[in-house]
């Protein structure tokens, strides 16, 4: 029994180990030469709410996948604006950790293979269609592909091809699964309340930076450099898919996280200013290449789906990361892979797919996500554990907490521990 998954990115290697945790054949299909995508220039993890969403995903069986991660991790427990207990991880060494660790787990990948079509009978999808004209046979399938791209979206709602690491005019368009079937997408410009948004950083390469820098950096992870009054970027703070970081200390300061690369966090600032900045005179961007200009536009197409992350209109289809709705972080990418990839043998072992339940964070922030974004003022908003409307609903709920003990027993009381783990098939 064979489940595909289109699109290589954090929740589409997270479904694959979960689907082949649960027994089933999986094969992944990327269209870049590398797997995570955005993955690849964030790197930040465990700050604030998104420490307790990674203890439940720990306890609900995806250990290995936490411990890989921790794995290639640059610093640990630290502090930067608005921010608490970060884990940054080394977008140098990530990607091949995951892949290797996913090809020794037994997961088929496949790079370079661009989904461009699907083949359906009776509501249900047969299989998939490559750009080389490949057709691939499956049982179940899981969209993936992600919300930005192609190019002229944004050229269309941001500021052109800004050539960031998904890489469309090299690689191919995003295609989505869910779209080829036929069905429904809620689309940016289609009468819908403004939801598209820029990436929320950029990298630059660490040895432009002036030494002391670097040095400072590599020893504390975190570096803020105030901006003259007439530098701050208030505007920006609006465009941002990260919208935990539109605080005010992100408009008066550069804040530059360590990840391997030194990471910007704005979506983009001109480089000649930049340039202005003691220390900064050599400063040169890594990714995207035109950061000083604009950046990669997001939630350009998401599913119809329920709480069990099924694509409404087609009986055999899931879905996960930002495909879900506007859910924003590799944290939030990682949860709903997880449960889409045991859902979709969850379903080939004729068994109901699984909603988590309220009273985990992992739970409460799908269901909450998807009740807000009937309505438009809620579709305009971003969701994630670790800031903005859902950061503020966890705390109210008492479901933050840095207490790995009281999150591992909340996840042993909801009768889910080690779920991703279990053999269905």
């Amino acid at each position: 029994m064979k489940v595909i998954i289109v699109g290589g990115g954090w929740a589409g290697c997270a479904a694959a180990f979960a689907a082949k945790s649960a027994g089933a054949d999986v094969l992944m299909l990327e269209k870049t030469d590398m797997l995570l995508g955005t993955g690849l220039v964030g790197g930040i993890m465990c700050n604030n709410g998104r420490f307790t969403a990674l203890e439940e995903t720990r306890a609900l069986g995806g250990e290995e996948l936490v411990e890989l991660i921790k794995s290639v991790s640059r610093h640990d427990c630290i502090d930067f604006p608005g921010h608490r207990h970060a884990m940054l991880y080394d977008v140098t060494k990530i990607e091949p950790a995951v892949r290797n660790f996913l090809s020794r787990y037994g997961v088929e990948i496949k790079l370079q293979t661009r989904m461009t079509d699907v083949f359906l009978s009776n509501s249900r999808i047969n299989g998939v269609v490559t750009s080389t004209n490949e057709m691939l046979h499956g049982d179940v399938f899981i969209d993936t592909t992600g919300s930005a791209g192609p190019a002229k979206y944004c050229t269309r709602f941001g500021s052109g091809c800004a050539m960031c690491i998904l890489r469309c005019p090299t690689f191919g368009p995003r295609t989505s699964v869910t779209a080829r079937a036929g069905l429904p997408e809620i689309r940016a410009g289609e009468g819908l309340a403004r939801f598209e948004a820029m990436s929320g950083s950029c990298k630059l390469e660490k040895g432009s930076l002036a030494p002391h820098l670097v040095e400072q950096l590599d020893r504390e992870g975190v570096l803020v450099v105030p901006l003259t009054a007439e530098m701050h970027k208030e505007e920006l703070l609006g465009t941002k898919a990260c919208q935990q970081y539109a605080l005010e200390e992100y408009a008066r300061n550069l804040i530059i996280l360590d990840t391997g690369h030194a990471k910007l966090m704005t979506p983009f600032f001109p480089l000649e200013k930049l340039r202005d900045l003691p220390g900064f005179v050599n400063a040169r961007y890594a990714d995207p290449y035109s950061g000083g200009r604009g950046n990669s536009v997001r939630f350009m197409a998401m599913a119809y789906c329920n709480d069990t992350l099924q694509v409404e209109g087609v009986s055999n289809l899931f879905c996960a990361g930002e495909k879900t709705g506007p859910l924003v972080g590799h944290t939030e990418a990682i949860v709903t892979g997880l449960l889409a990839g045991h859902n979709a043998v969850r379903l080939l072992a004729g068994k109901e797919p699984l909603a988590l339940p309220d009273d985990l964070a992992a739970g409460d922030i799908i269901s909450f996500m998807h009740r807000e974004i009937k309505q438009p003022e809620g579709l305009a908003k971003k969701y994630t554990f670790s800031g903005s409307v859902y950061f503020e609903r966890m705390k109210q709920r008492g479901l933050y907490t840095t207490d790995t003990a009281a999150i591992h027993e909340r996840v042993r009381r909801s009768g889910l521990c080690g779920i991703i783990k279990k053999k269905l098939i």
